[in-house]
């Protein structure tokens, strides 16, 4: 849910026409984790989208092979249809590792920023790492990630009022996270 609301957030106080919600079919930085398979990943975001008009799934990354950059990203949405001033939605944990990027200053001068609040990590830390070049988004600071999820889940528990009731249902009729066997 809070990256639903992050989505929220910046749809309403930016005034955007819609926002796209695009999963890395290989997130390099998440290699050490157990997270769903790329295709459990996609019919789980098709599933969020569903859940506000302005919402559209994007199957950008999940088309290309190999680790996704977000750059690569940027570039390809950029010959499709693409706004003239795309805005990239992060948690502050995120914005502050912009650095470690691949290519990341030529991500920061292709995209405007937009930043949720983390309980780990301040605007300050953002500032200190990207400067002051991003929109903070006001919204309620939501102690909750996917990582939580996972374990939450993995731990036999529901995942439910921490994802919509049909990611939720997604979630458990396929026993994701249950396991170390979520690749199928």
């Amino acid at each position: 849910m809070a990256h639903l609301a992050a989505a929220h957030a910046a749809f309403e106080q930016m005034d955007l026409d819609h926002v796209r919600l695009v999963p890395a079919r290989d997130p390099w930085q998440k290699s050490d984790l157990v997270v769903a398979s790329a295709s459990h990943r996609w019919a789980m975001t098709l599933l969020a989208a569903a859940e506000a008009p302005y919402l559209v799934a994007d199957d950008t990354e999940m088309t290309r092979s190999g680790p996704t950059y977000t750059l690569d990203t940027l570039e390809a949405l950029a010959k499709g249809e693409f706004e003239n001033d795309p805005v990239l939605i992060l948690g502050s944990d995120s914005a502050a590792l912009i650095p470690s990027w691949h290519r990341a200053d030529e991500v920061l001068a292709s995209v405007r920023i937009a930043v949720v609040l983390r309980p780990t990590v301040s605007f300050e830390a953002v500032t200190a790492a990207i400067g002051d070049s991003y929109v903070a988004l006001d919204m309620p600071t939501l102690d909750l990630s996917a990582t939580q999820i996972r374990e939450h889940v993995s731990a036999g528990r529901s995942p439910g009022f921490l994802v919509p009731d049909s990611v939720r249902f997604y979630i458990e009729t396929n026993g994701l996270y249950r396991h170390n066997d979520d690749s199928t």
